[in-house]
Parts: C-alpha cells; sequence; structure tokens
C-alpha cells in the first residue's frame, strides 16, 4: 500500500513539473483584462476575460464582461497564437500573444466579436497587461 501510495504521489510531481502558469493584468480606467497562459511541455492553454465599466469617454455604453480560452502553439519566440472556434458563426477568433519580460500585449482579429461584444474587447491596444509574481 506504501509503494503504491508512493508512486502515486511521484507521478503527481513528476507531471506538474513540466506546467508553469503566468497570470498578466491590465487596468485601464474602468476597464480589467486578465490573461492566463499555462505553458505544459510544448503546448499551452489560454485563457483571457475582460470586464469593463464604461469609462467617462464612453457615453450610451453598457458595461460587459467575456472570456476566452483554448489551446494556443508558439509561432515564435515568446510569441503565441490562440484559435477558438465561433459556435454561432463559421469563423475563428484569433488572440495573438506578444510576451515580454514584465508583460504581455494581446491582439485580436475582427473575429473575435462574437466572443465580445459592445466596448468589450481582448486587445490590448498596444499597452502591456503586466505580469503578476
Amino acid at each position: 500500500m506504501k509503494k503504491k501510495l508512493f508512486l502515486a504521489t511521484a507521478m503527481l510531481v513528476s507531471g506538474s513539473a513540466f506546467a508553469a502558469t503566468d497570470h498578466y493584468v491590465l487596468r485601464d480606467g474602468n476597464h480589467v483584462q486578465h490573461l492566463k497562459i499555462t505553458k505544459i511541455n510544448d503546448g499551452a492553454t489560454v485563457s483571457a476575460d475582460v470586464n469593463f465599466e464604461p469609462n467617462s469617454t464612453e457615453k450610451d455604453a453598457r458595461p460587459c464582461s467575456a472570456d476566452i480560452a483554448g489551446e494556443a502553439k508558439s509561432v515564435a519566440e515568446n510569441e503565441w497564437v490562440m484559435k477558438k472556434h465561433s459556435e454561432s458563426e463559421a469563423t475563428y477568433c484569433e488572440l495573438k500573444i506578444h510576451l515580454g519580460s514584465n508583460g504581455a500585449k494581446v491582439e485580436q482579429s475582427k473575429d473575435c466579436d462574437n466572443f465580445a461584444t459592445g466596448i468589450c474587447h481582448f486587445s490590448t491596444d498596444g499597452k502591456e497587461l503586466v505580469k503578476i509574481k
């Protein structure tokens, strides 16, 4: 029984040794964006969520929130691409993630409008999400 318990524990520890999760956050006025990247061996899973309350310059806008998650592929050093199929349309939302030493920038394709509506968007508009340490 002790051997089985030890073996099970060793397998859990060794499996998680190859996984690392990084969190990134950007607060821009009343807009909050969060990005989570979990790297597992050669691949990664990406989760992005946004919560936007209208800023003073966004008159008649409504609060919104959106999230998206999926598998990402490395396309260059410090660059990941995640594609998510829209269930309601025959399109894909594509997030391009550029990692820096202290943060990340996100660009989204036009088809991400199926996932984030109104003033919400996943793109950081050239601003950098700060890496949480």
